[in-house]
């Protein structure tokens, strides 16, 4: 990239207007989007304008366009619904209104328009931009424009965002919202759990999803519940016989709940509507359980955005803006959003179109098509959730093979979750499963057990690790390993951890050379809070520690509020790794976030500084900064700390905090519940057909690189890695691999901090084109 092009970023808004609003439903996350968006644009040195009330406020004009300023977003990144208002307009759906709103945008000079809402809200954007040129040549003949008016608003640029809770929207992975109403359906979930545990009750709880079927979906997944209800695939027409049977089975296996979700618009085979009611009837009639119904409702679209949607809505913000000024006469009306952790345009119409397309399937009770336009993770949910739900245990007492399961390294929130799906897969396929506590040193001194179907009943909501976990590598004792191997029968080993499992793998292939028995397939499931195992984008319990560490920042946010001319450093976990502190910072509105990964020197915290006493003098008079605990052996918190204080004298105070364990601890995140639950899923698929592929002459003889892997998530697609090739690609001294995908969110961190710096836009999204997308998108 040239410096040119470099310097580009900063001057490609001048002269430029962009007016951003929300329409349709709020969503949590819309604030981040709409701080991002005006930050941005201001960044490029384009205006950019506040549209009160959504597409009523374009419509009526006047004060509900009001022009944003730097300051006039701060404090917002952490609200949920939509700061500017939301209100659905019959006026926009008719010419007049239309005719209305392109005179307010043209008075003003506005030619970029940003929406975040639903598919409604997207829509009515792209009829606004094909009607514009008719809409200006009506105005000018009314008198209403000049000639000069016209010409300089020749034309509209629309960029969409999607806001939308039910994530019902083709071609994006995740929308804005949907994780956040997961968090409130999971908390009152987890809330119910204990109340029907002490009253061996039967729960039927109904979420929102008219015609999508994702949230219900997702919630049934985390909280391993009984059967789900969804609009996409109707049960068969003998489900109530199936559904008793299967709520009688899970009783008679020990436990003391029942819990079935139902998406607000399921429906049987005939497009008949099946209610929480009629559920809740059929049960109490037939098994004479007690059961309540509980409608989550609104609550679903309140509280705080988790960490996800507002990074979420923060990159998409600087990703619309991006599009809206690189924006020309024939570029598509388009929308950004989320692939993988890429960044995508993709045309809004062919968004759309697919989208309407899902409900014509369902209306025309097409409902396998319905599914497949879906995408691929949703048809993966659905059957992972099919066989955890509906697949019956065999009875036969002869296993196929024998695998253990182990956690390695320091405790992470999803790590039981992992344990649970990858130990029922497991016995559904027929195997005996073993859980080994206390990781290696366990798995050494024969801390062995068998674990049936009901041993990891309720472990998808439980933090920490129930197994007992140790840092302890194999290496030194291989010998008592290796009896273990043969006095157990273990076959395969699914280690489910952090670092320490990736390299205690590499020990494993090492010691094949020595010993026979280490001879065996094993895969490892990344699973530590610092997200820094090679091989994989995510780990498991990386998502909880980072909500964990925005819901402290927040409240210390409010805190530094209330004093005035308050900086406070906070120390966050991580090791090396950078992860939790860069995503942190963009989450919860850091200053600076210090991380071992960009280095820096005392010109740079002199800068730092100089930046927040600068910020002391605007209406923003408060500071946080994240250093990552290794960042750098020197410049340790308590330094970085004395420099402020002293360096802030009569300008601002500084305060420290160090977060320590509390982020590796909590009930784990719905994104970890549900992320490890199809790991544990993909790993025991994987591993009964190595175990099948190494048998010779009767016993199992796995010698190769590939019956030893990394399961990691690579941008879309989840895949297995052999150990030994991920070895170039890591940084052994300081534990983490050497290319790490979220340093390029880092420019966008210091420009939403007001850094002058050059936004490197190599990292362009394309646009691309929906259909093509999906032949080839793999499953998470």
């Amino acid at each position: 990239m040239t410096h040119e092009e470099h310097h580009a970023a900063k001057t490609l808004g001048i002269g430029k207007a962009i007016a951003v609003l929300t329409s349709g439903g709020d969503a949590q996350g819309m604030n981040a989007a709409v701080r991002a968006v005006v930050r941005v644009g201001i960044f490029t040195g384009a205006r950019v304008f506040f549209v009160h009330e959504g597409y009523q406020g374009l419509v009526d004009g006047g004060d509900n366009i009001r022009e944003a300023t730097w300051e006039s977003v701060s404090m917002m990144l952490q609200l949920g619904g939509t700061v500017i208002g939301s209100a659905r307009c019959k006026d926009f759906r008719e010419r007049e209104g239309r005719l209305r709103a392109a005179h307010n945008l043209v008075k003003r000079g506005i030619t970029n328009l940003c929406v975040i809402g639903g598919d409604g809200s997207l829509t009515g954007a792209d009829t606004f931009r094909s009607e514009w040129s008719d809409l200006l040549s009506d105005l000018q003949k009314a008198g209403k424009i000049t000639a000069e008016e016209a010409t300089k608003s020749s034309y509209l640029n629309i960029v969409g965002l999607v806001g939308s809770i039910d994530n019902d929207f083709c071609g994006t992975d995740m929308t804005i919202g949907t994780d956040s109403a997961l968090h409130r359906i999971i908390e009152i979930v987890d809330a119910i759990t204990t109340t029907a545990q002490s009253h061996q009750r039967t729960f039927v709880l109904e979420v929102m999803g008219r015609h999508c079927g994702y949230l219900a979906l997702v919630t049934s997944l985390s909280c391993g519940a009984d059967w789900v209800f969804i609009p996409e695939c109707p049960p068969d027409d003998d489900w109530e016989e199936h559904l008793c049977r299967r709520l009688s089975e899970t009783r008679t296996r020990g436990s003391r709940l029942n819990i079935i979700i139902v998406a607000e618009g399921a429906i049987d085979k005939t497009g008949k509507p099946i209610t929480s009611e009629d559920i809740k009837n059929l049960v109490v009639k037939r098994l004479g359980y007690d059961t309540r119904v509980t409608v989550l409702g609104h609550v679903q679209r309140g509280g705080t955005p988790s960490a996800f949607d507002r990074i979420l809505g923060s990159r998409m913000g600087v990703e619309a803006v991006m599009a809206l000024l690189e924006g020309t006469p024939d570029t598509p009306a388009c929308v950004v959003s989320l692939s993988g952790n890429q960044a995508v345009r993709l045309p809004l119409m062919e968004c759309v179109q697919m989208t309407k397309d899902v409900t014509k399937a369902m209306n025309d009770r097409k409902f396998d098509e319905a599914m497949k336009l879906r995408g691929r993770s949703f048809m993966n949910n659905w059957e992972v959730y099919k066989l955890l739900a509906h697949v019956r245990p065999p009875v036969s007492k002869s296993s196929i093979h024998t695998v253990a399961v182990m956690n390695v390294g320091a405790p992470a929130a999803g790590m039981n979750a992992a344990v649970r799906s990858t130990v029922r897969i497991g016995l559904i396929q027929g195997n005996r499963v073993l859980v080994v506590h206390d990781g290696f040193e366990g798995l050494a001194k024969g801390q062995i057990e068998e674990a049936g179907w009901s041993y990891v009943g309720g472990w998808t909501g439980q933090g920490g690790s129930k197994l007992g976990t140790k840092r302890t590598l194999p290496k030194k004792s291989f010998e008592q390993i290796s009896a273990n191997i043969t006095k157990f029968n273990i076959q395969g080993l699914v280690i489910i951890g952090g670092f320490e499992a990736y390299t205690g793998g590499l020990e494993l292939m090492e010691g094949r050379k020595l010993f026979d028995e280490l001879c065996i397939p094993f895969v490892v499931i990344p699973a530590t809070v610092s997200n820094n195992v090679p091989g994989s984008d995510f780990s498991v319990g990386a998502d909880t520690a980072l909500n964990t560490i925005c819901t402290t920042c927040d409240r210390i946010k409010q805190s530094a509020a209330g004093t005035k001319r308050r900086v406070f450093i906070i120390e966050t976990m991580g090791g090396y790794c950078g992860y939790l502190a860069t995503m942190a910072g963009l989450a919860a509105g850091a200053d600076a976030a210090y991380i071992f990964e960009e280095p820096f020197t005392i010109r740079d915290l002199q800068a730092n500084v100089e930046h927040l006493v600068h910020k002391m003098k605007t209406t923003v008079k408060r500071g946080l900064v994240l250093r990552n605990e290794k960042c750098n052996e020197n410049y340790t918190t308590d330094f970085i700390f004395n420099l402020y204080s002293e360096e802030g004298k009569g300008i601002f105070d500084s305060r420290k905090n160090v977060l320590g364990h509390m982020q590796q601890g909590g009930s784990p995140t719905p994104f970890d519940r549900n992320f490890a639950t199809k790991m544990g899923a993909k790993a025991m698929n994987w591993m009964s057909g190595k175990i099948k592929e190494s048998y010779r002459n009767g016993r199992i003889f796995a010698n190769t690189p590939d019956s030893g892997c990394v399961l990691g998530m690579r941008k879309r697609a989840l895949v297995f890695q052999p150990v030994t090739e991920l070895k170039e690609q890591t940084d052994f001294d300081h534990r983490i691999p050497k290319e790490q995908w979220w340093l390029k969110l880092r420019p966008i961190l210091k420009i939403l901090a007001k850094y002058e710096i050059d936004l490197d836009t190599s990292e362009h999204a394309h646009l691309e084109h929906i259909s093509r997308k999906r032949s080839g998108e793999a499953s998470i």
